[in-house]
């Protein structure tokens, strides 16, 4: 897959999950998770961005290493939304799948990085 696609892909995530989490109520206590999620999420495309401007094949790899460890992340506080009945099913099922899409292209480019290395 292209890394462009995997930017493009990373990018409407963070802004389907800013989105959602604009519509939780954050007066229940759960602000802490909504902050935790967008910053997680977000991430995930960030340091992919930043991937594409790494100083070494080393330094891009551990880019997209962050990445997939924000992706986890992320990942992890959707199943808290859900856990705490924040979010809706339907919308948290979509949102673990496109999460778990972006994961498996993580770990395909970082494979394919460390062949070319």
């Amino acid at each position: 897959m292209k890394e462009s696609e995997l930017r493009t892909k990373s990018k409407a995530f963070a802004l389907k999950m800013i989105s959602v989490c604009d519509d939780i109520d954050t007066r229940k206590g759960r602000g802490i998770i909504v902050n935790q999620v967008v910053r997680s999420s977000t991430s995930i495309g960030a340091n992919i961005h930043e991937a594409n401007y790494a100083v070494s094949k080393a330094d891009f790899i551990n880019k997209l290493h962050i990445a997939l460890k924000e992706c986890e992340e992320t990942e992890y506080w959707i199943e808290i939304l859900i856990g705490s009945n924040s979010i809706i099913a339907e919308t948290a099922k979509n949102l673990l799948q496109e999460c778990g899409v972006l994961r498996r292209m993580l770990v395909k480019s970082i494979t394919t990085a460390k062949k070319d290395s």
